[in-house]
């Protein structure tokens, strides 16, 4: 039977999937919270489901669970909170300008849809509708911050100390004429259907007015006209958003009504969008911080450029590009966006077109290159920096790069925005997203885990990926229990991949050998093939061949770093999971390598890190998140820590039974007082162990028992006192039956001894 969770492949085996571990049934859910072992003085019934003991010495007397507390124990602020210090495989532009390939811009693999503002992940407060009456302003005047050439961008019509002196003329600089002058008055008839109210505000290309259509029942209209009317480069960038706009029809996009002229002034007639832009709510979150930067909530930024990405994307699909997105053009309306100000849009390969974007926004290749897609995409990353931070210097000193993490906190304490941030505003335009959905898609990963941190607990949700199947359940997790790559099924290959993938590795990597056809797929298949089987050679052939075909395939990479944990090297494990969670900051399959990578080369602080940001996000990841976080915990003798985190996996997980194992054995490792020794016994009684592994903690307590006996405690058990040869006779009972489990003689003969070496002599 297949597994019914979203997204998982698996197979129901015993009840369990064997991939993501959930049960073939829905079970009752409650089991396995976030607890902390409390102080002795706890008490009370254990509120594990289904289990009728009651907390006794900080442990369950049944089913030896600690009552419910919290799972996050903290972190200690000096650890490192971020993947910045380790190191990254070189990749994309970085591998093809070292090894002399020539740089050509991959494609996306994605294409996914979603919702509206927050994604169904969180909310954002709605704006309130602006009547166009009272947005009118009284006295129209264009700042003089913003009167500069349209041209060559100079300052004109400014006199000595910054003063006002003229509102039309000449630049200085190059010549072009200027004209800051309101064109239109309240009363004016348009084309002889639009009634002119007042002017509205001052754009990049001209004043804005509202007005009344009067061809269609006095429907509010918006009149955008140009900057100056001398200016041929703003005349024909007018008269061509009218010709790209023509056939742009998309819920998030101002629609485009006409065309008219007045005397010898051109004007677009478009959709009244009555509701606030991205920079006043920006400024209005200033005011009410008494003149302070209040940037968004994290959460709010992400959720903003989710809903408005498929506005941007729409504009791609027509090959169009839009070169000026910026909080300024992006209008909040209730719940919903729209994408305005479409002056600047330009077909993708226009080299004539004027080129309108501004500065801390613009990539720096733009000016040399033209606008592209990743020119559009390094503008969405800036649009979100300065939406979710306050930069200081992001129009100078950081014009064109991303600060330091640790200069803005809401970088340093999401580290996958950081991530996200540095990708989509990468120096070389290859490097950044490929196409926008791709970014939509790591954008929304990257909302799932800000919102996941903000709330208690473990991820109760599961978000099907795209590229990764769900993670293994194993307490000991190696490379063989990390989610798997999902299959493309545009390989020209695909087929014949699916036909062997169930075969095993040795006659699957065999399989892998013998085709010709040497695509991607077969690239990566055999590469995991031959992980499996220890042929690490074959892994770094395949990995090298991808790279040297693709320097921006993440997927070899990947395989590299299973290949580095195969072989034991840490350090290039980290290296490599760390490079792919630099191309894919929304997945958690590349924290989760990257965690347990950290784990193996003892980088403790940064592992438990990713491993709490795996099972805070995703319901797949909790389990094999709680696991990694015991074993740190238990390394550094943490055994409140060990069994909180144990205390996250929950009841219906098919890892659960390995959890109650895993809780007993780090009672039994930890006892060493008699309150210690009874909570080791409660947990063994439930957790429903093999005969030979209860047996050997059964006599690991029975040995401590007997030597704190013989430093005076007092043993009990089931309220009566234990005596040191009623648990030398136990002692010997258990070393005879674990001599009965054995399979080698010669064990079976040394339990033997061992139990006899406990007799009491007899006389014959």
């Amino acid at each position: 039977m297949k597994c019914r969770q979203p997204g998982c492949t698996g197979t129901i085996v015993d009840g369990y999937c064997d991939v993501c571990g959930m049960p073939g049934q829905v079970m009752p859910t409650g089991a396995g919270r976030e607890g902390a072992r409390p102080s002795s003085s706890t008490s009370g019934p254990c509120r594990q489901p289904g289990c009728s003991g009651r907390i006794v010495d900080g442990y369950c007397d049944v089913c030896g669970a600690p009552p419910q507390g919290s799972a996050d124990a903290p972190v200690s602020t000096t650890r490192a909170r971020t993947s910045v210090h380790l190191g990254s495989t070189a990749f994309g532009s970085a591998r093809a300008t070292s090894f002399g390939a020539r740089a050509v811009r991959r494609a996306s693999t994605q294409a996914h849809e979603a919702g509206r503002i927050g994604a169904g992940l969180t909310r954002v407060p709605p704006a309130p509708a602006i009547d166009p009456a009272k947005a009118v302003l009284r006295d129209p005047e264009v700042p003089l911050n913003q009167r500069v050439c349209s041209r060559c961008g100079a300052k004109v019509g400014q006199g000595a100390e910054n003063v006002a002196s003229r509102s039309e003329g000449f630049c200085s600089s190059c010549g072009a004429g200027y004209s800051f002058t309101v064109k239109l008055r309240a009363g004016d008839l348009i084309a002889g259907q639009y009634e002119v109210v007042g002017a509205l505000a001052h754009g990049g290309m001209g004043w804005i007015y509202v007005a009344k259509d009067r061809n269609v029942s006095g429907r509010w209209v918006v009149l955008k006209g140009l900057l100056n009317a001398g200016d041929s480069d703003a005349m024909a960038a007018a008269i061509g958003e009218q010709r790209f706009l023509a056939r742009v029809q998309h819920p998030l996009i101002v629609e485009i009504y006409n065309f008219v002229t007045h005397g010898e002034a051109g004007y677009i007639v478009m959709e009244y969008v009555g509701g606030r832009s991205l920079k006043q709510l920006l400024k209005q979150r200033m005011q009410a911080n008494h003149g302070d930067a209040d940037p968004l909530p994290v959460e709010q930024s992400l959720a903003f450029m989710v809903e408005i990405l498929p506005a941007l994307g729409y504009l791609h699909s027509l090959g169009l590009l839009f070169c000026d997105f910026k909080p300024d053009n992006v209008i909040q309306v209730g719940d919903s966006l729209k994408l305005i100000d479409l002056g600047g849009v330009r077909h993708v390969g226009d080299d004539d077109s004027p080129i309108y974007g501004t500065v801390g926004f613009q990539a720096r290749e733009v000016a040399t290159l033209g606008p592209s897609v990743a020119g559009d995409i390094f503008t969405v990353g800036r649009t979100l920096m300065v939406l979710s931070a306050e930069v200081p210097g992001y129009q100078s000193t950081y014009e064109f790069a991303i600060p330091p993490a640790d200069e803005l906190p809401a970088f340093a304490a999401q580290d996958s925005l950081y991530r996200l941030l540095l990708k989509c505003c990468a120096t070389d335009p290859n490097d950044r997203f490929a196409t926008v959905e791709e970014l939509r898609q790591q954008m929304l990963g990257v909302l799932r885990e800000v919102v996941a941190s903000q709330r208690p607990g473990v991820g109760s949700a599961s978000a099907t990926s795209a590229l990764f199947e769900a993670p293994r359940v194993s307490h000991g997790m190696q490379y063989d229990a990390l989610p798997r790559l999902r299959p493309d099924a545009n390989d020209p290959q695909a087929d014949f991949l699916e036909r062997v993938a169930s075969e095993l590795a040795p006659a699957r990597l065999a399989a892998l050998k013998s085709t010709p056809d040497l695509t991607k797929g077969v690239l990566l298949a055999r590469g995991q093939a031959a992980v499996e089987v220890s042929q690490l050679d074959v892994v770094t052939k395949c990995v090298t061949q991808l790279l040297d075909e693709d320097p921006w395939e993440w997927r070899a990479v990947w395989l590299a770093g299973l290949g580095a944990l195969a072989a034991q090297d840490y350090p290039t494990a980290q290296s490599s999971f760390n490079a792919v969670y630099g191309q894919l900051p929304g997945e958690l399959a590349p924290k989760l390598a990257l965690a347990l990578s950290c784990e193996l080369g003892g980088e403790y602080d940064l592992a438990e890190i990713l491993y709490r940001i795996c099972a805070s996000t995703d319901a797949a990841y909790v389990t094999p998140a709680a696991f990694g976080l015991s074993r740190i915990r238990s390394t550094r003798d943490d055994l409140d820590g060990s069994l909180a985190a144990l205390a996250m996996v929950p009841n219906t997980s098919r890892g659960y039974p390995e959890s109650l194992r895993q809780r007993a054995w780090e009672l039994v490792r930890a006892a060493h007082d008699p309150a210690g020794i009874a909570a080791a016994q409660n947990a063994l009684a439930s957790a429903k162990l093999e005969p030979l592994v209860a047996a050997e903690y059964r006599a690991v307590l029975l040995r401590r028992s007997i030597l704190l006996l013989g430093k005076g405690a007092q043993i009990s058990r089931d309220g009566a006192v234990l005596t040191p040869g009623a648990l030398l006779d136990e002692l010997a009972a258990t070393y005879r039956e674990l001599g009965s489990l054995q399979t080698d003689p010669a064990a079976r003969a040394g339990y033997v001894d061992l139990a006899n070496s406990l007799r009491p002599w007899s006389l014959v």
